[in-house]
C-alpha cells in the first residue's frame, strides 16, 4: 500500500517540528492535519510539490511547505515531492520547460551557451526567458496534476488490490 512506502521514507513529525529553519511557521506546524498519511492529504502533497518543483527559484520548498498549511496536506511529503528536481534532474526538466514554452508560443529555439555567471542570466532573460517561464508555469500546472490525480488512482487501485487478496484469502481458509 502506498501509506506504508510513504510512512517508511518520511521524516518523524517531531524532528520537522523542531527545525529551525522551519520555526518560522511558529505553532502552525502543530496542525494535526499536516501530518496525517491518508489518500486525500498525500494526493494533495504530491501534487502540490510537483507545482512547485518546475519554479526555477532556489527556494520551492518554502513555497511547497507554505502552499501546504493552508492545504491542509501532509506537510513532509509535499516539502520532500519538490526534490524530484535536484541539481542531476533540473538541467534536462528546465530545458524541456523551455521546449514546452517555445513550442507554444511559436518560436525557434535558439542555440545558446551555458555559463554560470550573472551576465549570461542577464542577458538570456530577454531571449530564453519568457518561453522558460511560460514553459515552467505549464509544466508545473501538469506535474501537480498528473501527481495528483496518478497518486489518488495508485493509491485507489493498491487498496482495492488489498481487499482483494484479504477476500482471497478469507475464502481460502474457508
Amino acid at each position: 500500500m502506498p501509506k506504508k512506502f510513504i510512512r517508511r521514507w518520511l521524516p518523524d513529525p517531531q524532528s520537522i517540528k523542531t527545525n529551525r529553519y522551519l520555526s518560522v511557521f511558529g505553532k502552525v506546524l502543530h496542525e494535526p492535519n499536516l501530518w496525517h498519511l491518508n489518500r486525500k492529504s498525500a494526493c494533495g502533497a504530491f501534487g502540490v510539490g510537483l507545482f512547485f518543483a518546475f519554479w526555477p527559484v532556489p527556494f520551492q520548498m518554502w513555497l511547497s511547505a507554505a502552499a501546504a498549511i493552508p492545504l491542509r496536506v501532509n506537510l513532509p511529503l509535499s516539502v520532500a515531492t519538490v526534490w524530484i528536481t535536484n541539481p542531476f534532474t533540473m538541467p534536462p526538466l528546465f530545458y524541456a520547460a523551455y521546449k514546452v514554452g517555445s513550442t507554444v508560443l511559436g518560436t525557434s529555439m535558439g542555440d545558446f551557451a551555458f555559463e554560470l555567471s550573472w551576465s549570461w542570466v542577464a542577458e538570456s532573460i530577454g531571449t530564453i526567458g519568457p518561453a522558460f517561464l511560460l514553459g515552467c508555469a505549464i509544466c508545473s500546472v501538469v506535474a501537480g496534476l498528473v501527481g495528483y490525480y496518478g497518486l489518488n488512482w495508485v493509491w485507489r487501485w493498491s487498496v482495492v488490490k488489498s481487499w482483494q487478496a484479504r477476500q482471497k484469502a478469507r475464502a481460502s481458509k474457508a
